[in-house]
């Protein structure tokens, strides 16, 4: 006699790890910078899928629907993470707008190189700059600027999970735009460099 399936339609947890996984580790680590941390939230995403499965309706995809589950982790892990580096003594003596605006607040000359047609590139390649510039700003830096523009959470649901003031949140911003400006410019400007082989 079969043993009746207690599965919810349409859920195959078994078939995740090869169907979804490379999906959301390539998800968490442009959000995380960290392979350690992109491998625990996708861990975490297949566990919270198995025990909660249920509550999938099979109206969406399945990948979607792991997806939610993983953009809910990656922010319990960054407000996690967070709470652990609350000195940010780093980021207060690492201001990056010194680099690019003089004492009067005005930007200094050559901050930016000039931007020619050929740095005019499609949004996607833009987004891979970005993200490889993120693993060099400060955690914190980088944690707001992927909740905010990456996550597109309010500052209010960004300051509530970090458990930061709105200050804080607009310095923490304000500095992770100057200093992704700064190195995406930069990078541009060695690609513009590179000498082109004739054919």
């Amino acid at each position: 006699m079969n043993q009746p399936d207690n599965r919810t339609p349409g859920v195959n947890p078994e078939s995740w790890v090869d169907d979804y996984g490379d999906y959301l580790f390539r998800y968490a680590m442009s959000r995380l910078r960290d392979d350690n941390a992109a491998e625990e939230v996708v861990q975490e995403t297949f566990l919270a899928g198995v025990r909660f499965q249920e509550r999938y309706t099979g109206e969406g995809a399945e990948r979607a629907w792991l997806l939610g589950i993983l953009k809910r982790k990656i922010i319990d892990h960054v407000r996690r993470r967070a709470r652990y580096d609350r000195d940010g003594s780093y980021e207060d003596s690492n201001d990056p707008s010194e680099k690019l605006f003089d004492q009067n607040g005005n930007w200094k000359h050559g901050a930016f190189p000039t931007l020619t047609p050929a740095m005019q590139v499609e949004s996607a390649e833009v987004w891979d700059v970005v993200k490889g510039c993120l693993e060099h700003l400060p955690r914190g830096q980088a944690d707001v600027f992927v909740l905010s523009a990456m996550e597109d959470m309010s500052s209010d649901e960004i300051c509530q999970e970090l458990g930061i003031t709105p200050s804080n949140l607009w310095v923490r911003l304000h500095r992770a735009r100057l200093a992704l400006a700064q190195c995406v410019g930069s990078r541009w400007f060695q690609d513009e460099e590179v000498p082109q082989h004739a054919k």
